[in-house]
């Protein structure tokens, strides 16, 4: 065998390595959720068997029924998605001229700044959830909420702020000084020709902030008492009995619901990703 065959042999079983990686590592991901579409659509009968199998022998939508009657899933998911969709919102817009300023504009204040930003990650949830309702019951924003999308606002804002700012320091400087030079100012180099450039950062910046928020679970039992208020997260708690034990039927139909919203934004906000990443290197 010649050498650029041998070369393009080796080449091959390398990509069919990665290939069968890859696979394995998809495979790895989707079985939790496929298990949990399965497990929505099981009878109680096969759920109590002994021999579970991969897939429901009768499918049937009673799980999705019970799961609706039992529980306000719709109102809590529209809980879910102001919640969440508001603290993203926020979120995105109050990291990008701060990330903006900490890369641009370098000194002591900055770099303290990020120090900071890494330390507030660290602190564990137990530590500030005292103080913080402290703080919540004095502005009168407990079982709100506004309380809990200007808790997640705050939660997310330091990671928001160390992410964008790779996104910044990736936007060449020449650009802005360019645009300085045809006249324009900091507002409108900033709107014209930076924000644009940073539109794949923007979108997994708010992809993140945006599944963190509707995933989580601890803020929202403890800050969030009234029925008519709480998340998604907290209304799926309600399928323990209490003694622990689970109705598992409803309870995977209940988390399947949970589930579509982060999917369908993730599948949304993923295709303009791709498009701004590409549209970006056809501009540099």
């Amino acid at each position: 065998m010649s050498v650029p065959a041998r070369l393009r042999a080796r080449r091959t079983a390398g990509r069919t390595g990665q290939y069968l990686a890859l696979l394995c590592y998809l495979v790895f991901l989707a079985f939790p959720l496929v298990w949990l579409v399965s497990t929505a659509f099981k009878s109680p009968r096969e759920l109590g068997s002994i021999s579970p199998t991969w897939l429901p022998r009768h499918p049937t939508l009673d799980n999705f029924r019970a799961a609706f009657d039992a529980q306000p899933l719709l109102h809590s998911a529209l809980n879910s998605l102001i919640v969440a969709g508001s603290a993203t919102v926020i979120s995105v817009v109050l990291a990008v001229p701060a990330a903006y300023a900490l890369v641009r504009f370098r000194s002591r204040m900055s770099t303290a700044a990020n120090g900071w930003v890494l330390v507030s990650q660290m602190f564990p949830f137990v530590l500030i959830i005292i103080p913080l309702f402290l703080v919540l019951k004095y502005l009168h924003l407990i079982n709100s909420l506004a309380g809990l999308i200007a808790v997640y606002v705050v939660w997310n804002l330091p990671f928001s702020l160390w992410m964008l700012q790779g996104y910044v320091k990736a936007v060449p400087v020449t650009l802005e000084e360019a645009a300085a030079v045809d006249g324009a100012g900091r507002l409108r180099t900033l709107v014209s020709v930076v924000f644009p450039l940073l539109t794949p950062g923007l979108i997994a910046t708010a992809m993140f902030t945006f599944v963190t928020a509707w995933n989580e679970f601890f803020f929202a039992l403890v800050l969030l008492k009234s029925p008519e208020n709480q998340t998604m997260s907290v209304i799926l708690t309600r399928f323990l009995g209490a003694e622990g034990v689970a109705d598992l039927g409803p309870l995977a139909a209940a988390s399947v619901i949970a589930t579509i919203p982060s999917l369908l934004f993730f599948a949304l906000l993923q295709r303009k990703l791709v498009g701004g990443m590409l549209a970006g290197a056809v501009k540099g």
